[in-house]
């Protein structure tokens, strides 16, 4: 590993770190995203690792920012003096890097996510709340059957980080929806996925606890959940989120009206298409007291509203997402066992990857089936508990791509 030498004053406090910090010796000393709380918790870990380094990969960004900041100086005419004594904001390098051909690190964004929602500071929070949108939206508009694929994946097979996963999955239905199914403009698109990031950000500490225990919630955690919609919209506020329309989302997530959207103002709009990811989501979710229910499951508690009526939020978010969206689990007519990779145009018909073959035995390689064939149509939605077969993020996400990289096997 080439490690480069970092600044201490060019770390950002109260902001997540754009790069892993490591030790001269390479050992890791803060993963990427993580926020250094202080000035002396910085100096603390500085001098533990001998000084702060990084990998000679991020060091190139991070060069290539430093040029772009001293022309941004010398076309403001700054003094020679001024110039000379610059520093780079190594938090802005991250902004600057170019968004082309980046694969988003899904694993880092959830602990971002997690971070960002769980340890809130008024001075910090918009700002690093305002990174997290910002790279999740860059992520879906990269290719939002991998998003799709890498958060249902997480929300579905583990406990850990359940709240920031969970919120981060609804913020991508209802942008996705908003956007191809229901035409709202690029700022209630925008209102809708911020408020679906934030609307349990009072109880993000007791919702990864309730995911991972294996006991019945009890009297005390109940009357923290009692409430917690107002409690978030209140945190908010506290915290510079100044938009209505965005806390009376957060506020009404959970009371949300059937009825039309049309004839809805658009904070109870917004509020009910997250009520309609959040109840999909939630199912989709393992306990430590209950395995998830299939997809299939999820999907009509989130298409049926509480009198048996379609719901038309609900049904804006199934032609977004697909009747089996990316990262869940089919069965196919051949008795094959696989994992939905990309939607089409047909919601019943997506494009999948055979993890298990028609005698119950894993594949060596993903096998790409196109279910609009008969003999591989989709025969049933399988629960991702039921599914013997531990896969690899990275690799299925590849499958994402444009089809021209796979493997089509007729």
């Amino acid at each position: 590993m080439n490690l480069i030498p970092v600044d201490v004053d060019s770390i950002r406090i109260g902001h997540p770190l754009p790069f892993h910090l490591v030790d001269k010796d390479g050992v890791l000393l803060a993963r990427k995203s993580f926020v250094i709380a202080s000035r002396a918790d910085l100096a603390t870990i500085a001098q533990r690792g001998g000084g702060l380094f990084i990998d000679g990969v991020d060091g190139e960004t991070l060069h290539r920012a430093y040029v772009d900041q001293l022309h941004v100086l010398m076309r403001a005419e700054k003094s020679i003096g001024e110039i000379a004594g610059s520093k780079l904001d190594a938090g802005a390098a991250i902004k600057r890097a170019p968004p082309d051909n980046v694969q988003t690190d899904w694993l880092d964004l959830q602990l971002q996510a997690h971070h960002t929602l769980r340890e809130v500071h008024a001075s910090s929070f918009p700002e690093r709340l305002e990174q997290l949108h910002q790279k999740l939206n860059q992520a879906i508009a990269r290719n939002a059957d991998s998003a799709l694929f890498a958060l249902i994946h997480l929300a579905s097979s583990e406990t850990t980080m359940y709240s920031s996963t969970h919120a981060m999955l609804v913020s991508a239905m209802c942008g996705l929806a908003s956007r191809d199914v229901l035409n709202w403009t690029v700022q209630h698109e925008t209102t809708v996925r911020k408020a679906a990031l934030t609307m349990n950000i009072s109880i993000a500490d007791l919702q990864d606890k309730l995911a991972a225990q294996t006991t019945d919630i009890d009297e005390i955690q109940r009357k923290q959940l009692v409430g917690h919609a107002d409690r978030s919209a209140d945190l908010l506020a506290s915290l510079g989120v100044g938009e209505p329309d965005w806390l009376a989302a957060v506020r009404l997530h959970h009371t949300a009206q059937a009825g039309a959207l049309s004839s809805k103002v658009p904070a109870h709009r917004f509020a009910r298409l997250i009520e309609r990811a959040d109840i999909f989501a939630a199912r989709l979710s393992p306990r430590g007291v209950r395995p998830p229910v299939s997809p299939a499951a999820a999907m009509q508690a989130c298409y049926f509203d509480e009198n048996r009526q379609v719901d038309e939020a609900g049904a804006a978010l199934i032609k977004s997402v697909g009747i089996y969206p990316p990262g869940t689990y089919v069965k196919l007519a051949t008795n094959e066992i696989a994992t939905v990779i990309r939607r089409s145009a047909n919601t019943s018909m997506p494009r999948v990857a055979v993890i298990v073959n028609r005698n119950g035995i894993p594949t060596v390689e993903p096998i790409v089936r196109e279910t609009s064939l008969k003999d591989f149509r989709v025969v049933n939605s399988v629960a991702a508990h039921e599914v013997r077969v531990k896969i690899q993020l990275d690799r299925m996400l590849a499958l994402t791509q444009a089809p021209a990289t796979d493997r089509i096997v007729w």
